[in-house]
């Protein structure tokens, strides 16, 4: 074990003044900062390639539109595999450099052409390529906190508390999420961009997947996308994960509150949220929410101007 360092007056070094006598743990830092850069000079060169890239916050029903963005390029470029839970990333990859899920899986040629290049990321916007056109997905933010606190809960055990303290909490709570919208409706001004909601996905699926195909200028066939949407429904996909699972997701597929597609509603947030739990997120958005995220949020149907808001009940996934 390496001895720790202090300075002439007791404090703990920090930084590149350990570099002096901890020679070791600095190289560390540097080598990872070296991989970074390497990464980050990578996927900026895959940036460049890439037909749009696909931004949402966690739980906004991103792996629902992958699907079925994911069907439709498989069939109408002449993949001809049947598009499951594992090998959608093949078609639409996140943005990143995992060899399963990542852009090193993406098949870009079918057999009747190149597949677009829509890559996936939760980022914030200064992560990103500013000049990387832009689908957004949104969701009405209670709807999102309800299904965050199940992920994060029961799918991916990193919070122990309840339902009413993860609306606080600054890792996946509301600030978390005010502080997403606020980044990207910021960056929207000037780049190219889409908007895509959920509950319009729900709503009128084939109109919705209409727009990103025009926003990607691919051609529209009919059958195709229709068979996507219908590949697409809710206990469809709900039945694939509990037969498959999500690749690199370890978790309890027999209790459906731990499960991607868990509920499927638009509005469900009422079965869980009391009138004050309710009252505290539509505060949050009403309050910290900036001019630009909630025209952002419109698409939701929830205006969080208003008193009261209210939002319509719908469905899926």
């Amino acid at each position: 074990m390496m001895p720790v360092s202090y300075d002439s007056s007791g404090k703990k070094l920090h930084g590149i003044w350990k570099g002096f006598t901890e020679p070791y743990e600095t190289l560390r830092h540097v080598w990872r900062f070296l991989r970074r850069l390497r990464r980050d000079a990578t996927l900026s060169r895959y940036a460049e390639k890439a037909d749009a890239c696909l931004v949402s916050f966690p739980k906004s029903g991103r792996t629902w539109l992958r699907y079925i963005l994911s069907f439709y390029f498989s069939a109408a470029f002449g993949k001809n595999d049947k598009t499951n839970l594992h090998n959608m990333f093949a078609l639409v990859p996140n943005f990143d450099l995992d060899p399963v899920r990542g852009i090193p899986a993406f098949i870009s040629q079918g057999a009747a052409g190149k597949v677009p290049m829509v890559v996936v990321s939760h980022e914030a916007r200064s992560q990103l390529p500013p000049k990387l056109p832009i689908i957004v997905m949104v969701r009405d933010p209670r709807d999102v906190l309800v299904s965050g606190y199940f992920h994060a809960t029961r799918h991916k055990g990193r919070f122990s508390g309840s339902l009413s303290d993860f609306i606080d909490d600054p890792d996946y709570g509301m600030p978390k999420m005010i502080s997403y919208l606020n980044g990207w409706a910021a960056g929207l001004s000037g780049r190219r961009h889409h908007i895509v909601s959920y509950e319009n996905l729900s709503a009128a699926p084939v109109k919705e997947i209409e727009g990103v195909l025009h926003f990607l200028g691919c051609e529209i066939k009919p059958r195709v996308l229709q068979a996507a949407v219908d590949a697409g429904q809710f206990e469809r996909m709900q039945e694939m994960e509990v037969a498959e699972g999500i690749p690199a997701h370890e978790y309890d597929r027999t209790d459906l509150q731990s499960m991607r597609m868990r509920k499927g509603l638009v509005g469900g947030f009422r079965e869980y949220l009391n009138d004050d739990e309710i009252a505290r997120i539509e505060a949050y958005c009403s309050r910290d929410l900036t001019p630009d995220a909630k025209n952002l949020l419109r698409a939701t149907s929830a205006d969080f101007d208003a008193p009261n808001s209210q939002h319509p009940q719908s469905h899926q996934s």
